[in-house]
């Protein structure tokens, strides 16, 4: 985007006849193009937060007696947690028990 130097409104594109040209609509600025503009701009990617707790937030859970989806194991982690709006129940988030299976599942 190019913006005029005078009153700082954005230049837009005058594809005239004869010449092709950016020009203000508040004044008579012209900025006549001459040859091929371009630009790139490389986006640096934002991190992410674990909105979720990551790896610490199934320390210190309780267990309750659930079957696993999985592997059938019958006892699992849990916790709740809010995700809705506040009129809403709270989601249960279940974790298997069974350390070679440690299945994640949900319950809304």
């Amino acid at each position: 985007m190019l913006f005029c130097p005078q009153c700082s409104n954005m230049l837009t594109n005058d594809m005239g006849q004869e010449v092709h040209a950016f020009v203000c609509r508040s004044c008579p600025y012209q900025f006549p193009i001459t040859r091929k503009l371009s630009a790139r701009t490389v986006l640096k990617q934002k991190e992410v937060d674990d909105v979720m707790g990551g790896a610490k937030a199934w320390e210190n859970v309780d267990k309750t007696e659930i079957r696993c989806p999985k592997c059938e194991h019958d006892m699992a982690y849990f916790r709740q947690i809010q995700i809705r709006s506040a009129d809403e129940p709270t989601t249960q988030f279940y974790r298997c028990c069974n350390d070679d299976c440690r299945y994640e599942w949900r319950l809304d």
